[in-house]
């Protein structure tokens, strides 16, 4: 079963037999991660690269990336660009000045100097090779319900109505790079709103291949670092390209294994951190392949006697199996007391909180996800409001 926090519990049978397949790809994107690119052809080389994603509880996703470049030749100016693609089924209007609404604190520093950018409106390129050149938003402009429909059917496009043409785009940030010979470093920092759908409570998109523009086509010392401050985080980190059995949990309490996708049977791994850091460090690695984070309830085909997911996070989803999860542990799944029971603890059990009752200890001991806090006390300012109210329904 998937459901919301505020189900209402003569829905709950219905929807335990509801199947997702028919809406796993609906959702709201917001923005993603991107590496920073050179606009034109350059010498420059990336030498290290440290890229850290923090995962919070407030829907963003914190991102923290220092670079370092190797100038070989003279010094010059490289105009750098941070392509951020446009959101959708938002509802969020276009934004002319090129600003990205899901992206927040945006800063870079090279040599220990703050750069300054611009932003500007271009034709989606996914950082690949390509013409950053601005739109011209005098021509192009929101499609309107009276314009011919788009191919695409797309809703994050800009017409042309002098050539009834129809251009995804794109926000982009602009830099000018004074790049000395030799070692430059760059510490680039921003904010992204964790993007969400039917089947998928948080999504991460990064995009690493933009990184292959640079002169090297490769990052020579490339080191991955995902962080669950203050909080607890289940989710799959989906990029073959990397060894999922080099992965490594730096920090704090976590678990990791390797685990088959839904519909491809491609592997990911599924990762619980509390307080935690899960790192991957590889040599002369060619980004031919973006980074997903996405929340562990992407992964619905899953054992059905098992409480699959939770997450303390807006909006946040709780995700468990059908009958056979009750029947495992002598419950019926119509008894609502029984029920509501399991649901209020969720929270309690996400934070590690070692249960006494022995039905509880059973079914939550049994759970992969589940990593026993003896220290941890619940007080007053242990849940979220939106928690609070969830264990308050489920009294």
């Amino acid at each position: 079963m998937k459901t919301r926090k505020n189900v209402k519990w003569g829905l709950l049978a219905m929807m335990m037999a509801v199947s997702l397949n028919s809406s796993a790809n609906d959702g709201v994107y917001y923005a993603s991660g991107s590496h920073l690119i050179p606009l034109a052809e350059t010498d420059i080389a990336i030498k290290k690269e440290v890229l850290t994603i923090s995962i919070g509880d407030d829907g963003y996703a914190s991102v923290d990336v220092q670079y370092e470049f190797q100038n070989k030749g003279n010094a010059k100016t490289v105009t750098m660009g941070f392509e951020a693609g446009c959101p959708y089924n938002d509802g969020e209007p276009f934004n002319a000045k090129g600003i990205h609404p899901y992206i927040k604190d945006f800063s870079a520093t090279m040599n220990n100097q703050r750069l300054t950018y611009s932003n500007g409106v271009v034709k989606r390129q996914y950082g690949e090779e390509g013409d950053f050149t601005p739109l011209d938003l005098t021509v192009w402009r929101e499609p309107r319900s009276t314009d011919p429909e788009s191919e695409r059917g797309e809703d994050h496009e800009l017409y042309n109505p002098k050539t009834h043409e129809y251009t995804t785009y794109a926000y982009v940030y602009f830099f000018k790079a004074n790049f000395k010979q030799g070692v430059n470093t760059i510490h680039h920092t921003y904010r992204y709103r964790m993007s969400n759908g039917v089947g998928r409570s948080f999504e991460i998109p990064y995009w690493l291949t933009p990184a292959m523009r640079w002169a090297n086509s490769q990052i020579d010392d490339f080191t991955l670092i995902i962080k669950a401050e203050n909080t607890t985080k289940h989710f799959v980190v989906d990029c073959s390209i990397m060894d999922y059995n080099n992965f490594r949990i730096t920090s704090g309490k976590g678990k990791k294994r390797i685990v088959t996708g839904n519909f491809d049977e491609a592997n990911m791994l599924e990762v619980v951190l509390r307080n935690g850091t899960l790192e991957w460090h590889g040599s002369n690695f060619k980004p031919t392949e973006d980074l997903n984070i996405n929340s562990m309830d992407v992964m619905f085909e899953r054992p059905v006697d098992s409480f699959l997911y939770y997450d303390s996070g807006p909006g946040f989803y709780f995700y468990f199996g059908e009958h056979d999860f009750f029947k495992k542990y002598g419950l019926d799944y119509k008894d609502e007391k029984a029920i509501k029971r399991l649901l209020r603890n969720l929270p309690y059990a996400h934070r590690g909180y070692v249960f006494k009752d022995a039905l509880l200890k059973k079914i939550f001991s049994e759970q992969w996800w589940y990593m026993p806090d003896p220290s941890w006390t619940p007080t007053n300012n242990s849940f979220f409001p939106h928690e609070q109210q969830f264990i308050k329904d489920n009294q």
